[in-house]
């Protein structure tokens, strides 16, 4: 039978897919900008004949029509491998919960499972000439999802930027159950927020300077990171490489400025490696068919093996809160739900074993609340009930608009006075005070 034939045969409208759905199962949504469309719609109108279905998924880049109904978590229960915006009101809505992870074994996770998933319905670009179809820029973990999953329905979309992998990219249509063709919805952005504010072009001068030649980058979401891209663009760096867990806009303007060419890559020379991508069409369109890039799954490009293996490794993440310890929280602030764990981890760890590596957590030194009032992202300790991200012992280095500072070895008391001096100078004294009573402050300290 011609693959052609086995499409035909397998090809069947998002209703009738999702019948294979029953009350208690796990489906997983897959990943990103590959979360299915019009299946999540199709599944959406079987509600009411269904109760406890745990649904798997993670970056969110819409609402999902499963849960329009008010009384949705009767019958759907959402388990985000990275909490969002969107999912953040679910929370409240008592429909979605967090799964911590360390990103980089997600893929391990599903081949060690004791609860695989019944069902996986995800967004893929159309099937090749070789019966391939493709995930998009959403390697991450689908392929173990594919490998471990009893029912897998793909949703073809038009729009789906076909990228290149190194492995676990594609999923062969021997291994799908039903196909289905949906409406082809534009494939959802994840901007980098509004133009970059003083405070973050002055933390990406304070890293730019710090990046030197055939440097190889990872950026994390968000207006730091994508301002200290901006600046990157506009320098005189040159011969840059990237391996990285998300592709950003801001990768595109740096490579189109001719900065990019992986040619001092140890590994994957000449190759832009990265687990998953989400940003504007500008980016999308990048991605499609270019060979220069390379899809990859998290177990790879977030390795801390790997990631050391790639000489100057700059690791530039953003945060929620720090201490005077050097604890940084990148999840919550308290038991508020803010974002997940990701790779973060993976990347302070690999980019600090790289010879000359470097891990950047950068924040603004202030941040101002709903009513107005200003205070310090450094905290004499972490809010309660604030999870941790890095630990103390693998924070590097720490940026704010005010200075950056090595934290990596110091005692205690050097620890404190070094994340002092980057706080806003309103707080400085108050950490001062703050940090004698917990006794890591010396009197000989500045």
């Amino acid at each position: 039978m011609s693959f052609l034939e086995e499409y035909k045969q397998k090809l069947v409208s998002a209703d009738e897919a999702v019948k294979i759905v029953k009350s208690g199962d796990w489906v997983d949504y897959g990943w990103c900008t590959g979360t299915p469309d019009a299946l999540d719609k199709a599944l959406a109108r079987r509600t009411d004949e269904l109760k406890d279905v745990n649904v798997r998924g993670g970056i969110l880049l819409k609402p999902l029509a499963i849960f329009e109904r008010e009384d949705a978590g009767e019958h759907f229960t959402w388990n985000s491998w990275h909490m969002g915006g969107y999912e953040r009101k679910l929370i409240k809505r008592g429909c979605s919960f967090y799964s911590p992870i360390r990103y980089s074994e997600l893929p391990r996770y599903y081949r060690d499972s004791t609860t695989p998933d019944d069902v996986a319905m995800f967004q893929v670009a159309p099937m090749d000439s070789h019966g391939y179809f493709n995930f998009g820029p959403n390697a991450s973990h689908l392929g173990a999802v594919c490998e471990t999953s009893k029912k897998i329905i793909v949703e073809v979309n038009e729009n789906m930027p076909r990228c290149h992998g190194g492995s676990e990219a594609n999923v062969h249509i021997s291994q799908v159950s039903y196909i289905v063709e949906g409406d082809n919805p534009a494939i959802g952005e994840l901007g980098a927020g509004g133009p970059a504010t003083d405070v973050d072009k002055k933390v990406a001068e304070l890293i730019v300077d710090q990046i030197p030649n055939g440097a190889c980058l990872q950026l994390g979401i968000g207006g730091m990171p994508n301002a200290v891209g901006s600046l990157i663009a506009e320098s005189d760096l040159k011969d840059l490489g990237v391996h990285t867990e998300m592709y950003v806009d801001a990768f595109v303007d740096i490579a189109k400025a001719g900065k990019i060419t992986g040619a001092k890559k140890n590994i994957d020379r000449y190759r832009q490696a990265y687990g998953f991508g989400a940003g504007t069409k500008k980016m999308y369109d990048y991605l499609d068919e270019n060979p220069e890039l390379m899809s990859a799954p998290v177990s790879y490009t977030n390795d801390i093996k790997n990631i050391a293996a790639l000489d100057n490794f700059i690791s530039i993440n953003n945060c929620v809160d720090l201490d005077l310890f050097g604890q940084i929280s990148s999840e919550t602030s308290g038991t508020k739900h803010i974002s997940g764990a990701g790779g973060q981890l993976d990347f302070v760890l690999g980019a600090y074993m790289s010879n000359g590596g470097k891990s950047f957590i950068c924040c603004s030194s202030t941040f101002t609340d709903k009513q107005g009032v200003v205070h310090s992202r450094i905290r004499p300790t972490l809010v309660e009930g604030s999870v941790v991200t890095d630990t103390r012992a693998n924070t590097h280095y720490i940026v704010t608009e005010y200075g950056m500072v090595n934290v990596k070895g110091l005692s205690t008391w050097q620890k404190a006075e070094a994340i002092i001096s980057v706080a806003h100078p309103d707080f400085r004294d108050e950490l001062i005070k703050e940090a004698e009573k917990m006794h890591i402050w010396k009197r000989s300290n500045k």
